[in-house]
């Protein structure tokens, strides 16, 4: 099984804080070119913050971000023993339906935030909160019509290694669809944090994971959150 090189904070405990580098054009479409483009990318990873070592059933994972063209380029390599998940259309409760990857992004200084995921097989839910109070409400009823995001507003790929025991997000996320505006990225601040359910059939309850220091499983702690800072490479 191929796995996810090793990492470490210097100081566990605290959310990371990564300098998010300007990345040349490559060809997204194709695995090796994505992987090559993130090669020098600060590596993020995957944990359960909430307890004193990641628990039983826990696989690793990693993120990759970079930037390009006033979008955020994330890519993530899951390590996963049974890859699935049923969504078969945008916009399903993902997270009930098998393995996705989750990101969370909130431009600095303000309120509102989003909430995108991608599937094994590419299916996206995206969500759109004003503020915590309207995400806890939307959390609460267990509705999400009022946070649905309808039309695509990002890209994303992915690939499967069965063999491996491993699946990649390649998702390109223009600033549009977080900040509402096309003002230029570089040299500003957004808040994050890349989460996953990772469903093993058979097994009752998910394994789920943060790039957060979460006190608790419950990835809208947003004052727990890690800080992107896009920059020009010198």
């Amino acid at each position: 099984m191929q796995s996810v090189e090793p990492y470490r904070t210097e100081r566990p405990g605290l959310a990371p804080a990564i300098r998010c580098e300007r990345l040349p054009a490559f060809d997204g479409a194709n695995l090796e070119r994505v992987r090559g483009a993130f090669r020098f990318a600060t590596p993020c990873l995957l944990r359960q913050a909430w307890l004193d070592e990641n628990g039983a059933g826990f696989s690793p994972a990693v993120v990759r971000t970079g930037w390009r063209e006033n979008s955020l380029l994330v890519f993530a390599q899951l390590t996963d023993l049974d890859i699935f998940n049923g969504a078969t259309k945008p916009n399903q409760r993902t997270w009930e339906l098998g393995d996705v990857f989750e990101m969370f992004l909130q431009p600095a200084e303000t309120e509102g935030y989003v909430e995108f995921h991608v599937t094994p097989h590419n299916q996206r839910l995206q969500l759109r909160y004003a503020d915590g109070s309207a995400a806890a409400s939307a959390r609460r009823m267990g509705n999400l019509e009022g946070v649905f995001i309808p039309n695509e507003v990002f890209h994303s790929l992915t690939w499967i290694e069965r063999q491996m025991c491993q699946w990649y997000v390649y998702a390109e996320i223009p600033a549009l669809a977080v900040c509402g505006s096309i003002e230029p990225i570089e040299n500003t601040q957004w808040r994050f944090s890349f989460g996953r359910y990772d469903y093993t059939r058979g097994v009752k309850e998910p394994v789920v994971s943060s790039t957060s220091p979460h006190a608790e499983p419950d990835f809208h702690r947003q004052h727990e959150w890690g800080l992107l800072t896009f920059k020009t490479c010198r």
